[in-house]
């Protein structure tokens, strides 16, 4: 596995790396569906050992993955891997505490404290504020910011990191929070990583960067025959894709074409899909759920940048 420096931070990670969003299980969250379903203990287990094999040595979750079950699952894996082996992410703020709300500094501290004790863990080697909703007005952001440098102080954390939907968000707040790492949204279809602003602040700050949902949730995989309905506690509901034939038939034209362009590559559509994320952006990793050890070899043949004319083809292919 190719690794990178991970910005300022100075830190060699992969260049794929491992996301456990899909460790949580059916879930919700204020009414919405926010889990997956799927899920198996035993098989995500053995895929972060597997992972751990193969060099993919950094690993994203949150405690609002399955109200704290896939932090938990990680603290499992020390029994097989050493935890100085990984370099390890976890996020909060997504969760809202006693108030209502979000990044209550009180509640931040246990939430802290949680995550500390799922992960099994003296310290977190990146913590996240998980996204950019610090109030109408921003009324939240400087206590959210100064409990979090404070943890650091502390040695409870290494590295702070900034996570959001939409990358003009992060870009809006850079400054206040000053984040070692960033992690938007990014696939070859929902990219405003570079019009946002976002890629030269990186790159002028020396930023890590992470990007989530490469696959856009798997449905750009092109696997599906027909149109999906996803139960309540499964993110992929709310994803208007899944339940669009003319989407999915797309989809799977996309698949056969990218597998005529790849046809010497074990895994031709990840291989597109992630490779089209990484040039002209040295510090970044794509994450990429992997819930077996089938999916962690898939990933393990991953992490090449593609050629300027794979580039334009591929964005072509899905963005036309």
């Amino acid at each position: 596995m190719r690794t990178l420096r991970f910005g300022r931070t100075g830190v060699q990670v992969p260049a794929i790396s491992l996301g456990t969003w899909g460790y949580s299980g059916p879930t919700t969250n204020d009414g919405v569906s926010v889990g997956w379903i799927g899920h198996d203990d035993a098989a995500a287990l053995a895929a972060l050992e597997a992972a751990y094999a193969a060099g993919i040595t950094h690993w994203d979750t949150a405690d609002a993955y399955g109200e704290g079950r896939s932090e938990q699952l990680i603290g499992r894996a020390w029994a097989t891997v050493p935890r100085a082996g990984i370099f390890l992410a976890t996020k909060f703020g997504y969760r809202r505490g006693p108030t209502g709300r979000p990044y209550d500094p009180a509640f931040m501290r246990s939430q802290l404290e949680a995550s500390l004790t799922n992960l099994r863990t003296e310290v977190i080697d990146l913590y996240y504020l998980h996204h950019c909703d610090f109030g109408p007005h921003d009324e939240h952001l400087a206590g959210a910011v100064e409990t979090a440098r404070r943890f650091r102080e502390e040695g409870k954390i290494r590295f702070l990191g900034l996570s959001d939907w939409e990358a003009s968000r992060i870009v809006h707040h850079l400054d206040a929070v000053d984040p070692d790492v960033v992690q938007p949204l990014r696939n070859v279809i929902d990219d405003d990583f570079e019009a946002s602003g976002l890629a030269a602040q990186v790159a002028a700050r020396d930023l890590g960067v992470a990007f989530f949902s490469p696959l856009r949730h798997g449905l750009l995989l092109g696997k599906y025959e027909e149109p999906q309905h996803f139960p309540e506690g499964d993110f992929r509901r709310n994803v208007p894709g899944f339940a669009d034939p003319e989407a999915i038939a797309r989809l799977r034209r996309a698949r056969a074409a990218v597998a005529d362009r790849f046809p010497h590559h074990p895994e031709p559509v990840l291989h597109a899909l992630t490779g089209a994320l990484f040039p002209g952006h040295p510090t970044a990793t794509v994450l990429l759920g992997q819930r077996n050890p089938q999916q962690v070899a898939a990933a393990a043949t991953l992490g090449a940048a593609l050629s300027e004319a794979d580039l334009a083809w591929v964005r072509a292919l899905y963005r036309g």
